[in-house]
């Protein structure tokens, strides 16, 4: 088996999450491959754990964010797997993730449809590499007109 090469902060490049997810919509997905109730509530949880503060300071944190009162046991609910009626708000996401100072949660969900979360230095790079991209094809356009006048020229001439 192929060993996967990382970043050196030990995350896939961007070429290997491509490619990965190029495999993975390629095969058929079987039903319920969506449903990652249990996956989401695992990581939310072993990010807080991971977490250098506690759910308390999470809860707060996130409620001065979204101004709203989100408290610890609310956490813990969404977290338990035994409350199954109670799962993460998408509306708190964004706050849950700057509390805990992860996007772990976020790109998770945008592997599932097939997009990508960057941190914003490397979404503006892919961004200027986008814009060079399109650059290049235009020269290579304007270079073809530029041939087919030189040829329409010549051709005039000997008339």
């Amino acid at each position: 088996m192929e060993k996967k090469k990382k970043t050196l902060d030990n995350q896939l490049s961007l070429f290997d999450l491509v490619q990965g997810y190029q495999q993975v919509s390629e095969a058929e997905k079987p039903p319920g491959s969506l449903n990652i109730d249990r996956r989401f509530r695992e990581l939310i949880t072993e990010i807080l754990r991971r977490c250098p503060i506690s759910r308390y300071q999470v809860a707060a944190i996130m409620s001065e964010l979204t101004d709203t009162d989100i408290t610890k046991s609310m956490l813990d609910s969404w977290t338990a797997e035994s409350k199954v009626q109670n799962r993460f708000p998408a509306v708190f996401l964004p706050a849950f993730c700057k509390a805990v100072g992860t996007d772990e949660p976020l790109r998770l969900l945008a592997e599932l449809v097939g997009s990508f979360v960057l941190p914003g230095p490397e979404a503006l790079r892919a961004e200027i590499r986008r814009l060079e991209e399109e650059i290049e094809e235009l020269h290579a356009e304007k270079r073809k007109r530029q041939l087919f006048l030189k040829e329409f020229e010549v051709k005039g001439r000997g008339r």
